[in-house]
């Protein structure tokens, strides 16, 4: 039987405990991989002394980088500098001694939010540079790109093996449903689910319900993850999404009807609604490694609102 490329690999997976993590390490795991997780409260990845000795005490062949500081638009908008600033540093932190100790190879996170603000639908990675993003993801989006722009210099100065995979919005069970930091499905789920156990006759969510957005299930983005470690090898960053988009209006109908609310939805237009679309071209994805989502978003929002359901109850 051929062996799997990371059969045996010591795996480093930063941000290991997190919701994104939770969904590959298992993935890993089955490939035969030795992965090795840790707390923040035991190695700071902003501090450079932190992240030497973890590298020390781990001595990865691959490092996958999944920790972040972010959130949604309210976090975006509430944290602009320490947002930038602790994300641009460990990401910086992370590569530079992934470097020092020659891993095999570095598989950067970024993100959608990297995207200028008025980019053509859909987004492709050709699309990168034409323009600045969105202001209230700005901090988020310059810090993840600026991890891209280390990872092409190490490739052409070093000959280092760096990887940069942009993924959209994420959701899936164990997000995090804190409405001052998530994102906008567990943010719906969670203010649909507690108004239908209230009785109330109304809910009020941010912005016009314009926007729109494209979604991708935590497991599908785990296994493009998986997929890129095993397959991908070049300096062009790749997307990592779902190929459609949904306004932000219907996704709220949609979880209302999940739930079983019944209530009205009442639109905020004071608050802001964030970048106008959002949707990936996915298609270099598919050609490189052969990734194309698996989970459609009703799919997808039953098995979230399930899991949240169960864990509130």
């Amino acid at each position: 039987m051929t062996k799997s490329f990371l059969e045996d690999k010591r795996i480093l997976v930063t941000g290991g405990k997190g919701f994104l993590g939770s969904a590959l390490i298992p993935l890993l795991e089955k490939e035969g991989a030795k992965t090795f997780i840790f707390s923040s409260k035991d190695y700071d990845l902003r501090e450079q002394n932190d992240v030497r000795k973890l590298f020390s005490d781990v001595n990865p062949e691959i490092v996958i980088h999944l920790a972040v500081d972010g959130g949604g638009i309210g976090y975006m908008k509430e944290h602009p500098g320490s947002v930038y600033y602790n994300n641009i540093i460990m990401n910086t932190l992370v590569q530079e001694q992934s470097k020092l100790k020659g891993v095999e190879k570095f598989v950067g996170i970024g993100s959608v939010c990297s995207y200028p603000k008025f980019t053509p639908v859909p987004f492709k990675e050709e699309n990168l540079w034409e323009g600045y993003p969105e202001e209230t993801n700005a901090p988020y989006g310059l810090a993840k790109k600026m991890m891209m722009v280390q990872s092409q210099g190490y490739r052409e100065q070093f000959g280092f093996n760096a990887i940069h995979l942009m993924s959209i919005n994420l959701y899936g069970p164990r997000d995090d449903f804190d409405l001052k930091n998530s994102h906008v499905v567990p943010a719906l789920i969670r203010k649909m689910v507690e108004a239908k156990n209230r009785n109330d006759k109304e809910i009020t969510l941010w912005g016009t319900g314009s926007a729109s957005r494209e979604f991708l299930y935590v497991e599908d983005c785990a296994r493009g993850i998986l997929m890129a470690t095993k397959n991908y090898d070049k300096p062009e960053p790749i997307n990592l999404g779902a190929g459609s988009e949904v306004t932000i209006k219907d996704l709220a109908e949609k979880t209302k009807d999940l739930v079983g609310f019944d209530g009205k939805i009442i639109w905020d237009t004071s608050k802001p609604d964030g970048q106008p679309r959002r949707c990936l071209d996915i298609s270099k994805a598919e050609k490189e490694f052969g990734f194309k989502a698996q989970t459609n978003l009703n799919e997808g929002l039953k098995k979230t609102i399930e899991w949240y359901t169960s864990q509130a109850q």
